[in-house]
């Protein structure tokens, strides 16, 4: 047992509110917009050309490319194995190192 008249004034109030939606005129687009936003975008980036290559520009990579230089500007005697004393060069005898 509906009770319909009361129902009946927010339903028309929903319909009048929806076809008052549909009335209005769809918002147009501004033209081109992407277009002009492209064009600043790459007339900034032109305008500011870096000194340094991007991948330089990187700290970890200027760090690598730092300690391969280091690496292979060296003589290798941190690679090389240590020959093995068997005696002390700084005692005046010339002991056998002690362990």
């Amino acid at each position: 047992m509906s009770d319909s008249p009361i129902r009946s004034a927010p339903d028309e109030e929903w319909d009048d509110l929806m076809r008052q939606l549909r009335d209005q005129p769809n918002a147009r687009l501004q033209p081109f917009f992407y277009t002009r936003v492209h064009a600043r975008l790459a007339a900034s980036a032109a305008s500011k050309s870096p000194l340094l290559p991007g991948w330089l520009r990187r700290p970890a990579y200027a760090v690598l490319l730092g300690a391969l230089v280091m690496t292979l500007s060296g003589d290798g005697a941190t690679l090389r194995p240590a020959a093995e004393a068997t005696h002390c060069e700084t005692c005046p005898n010339g002991q056998a190192l002690q362990r």
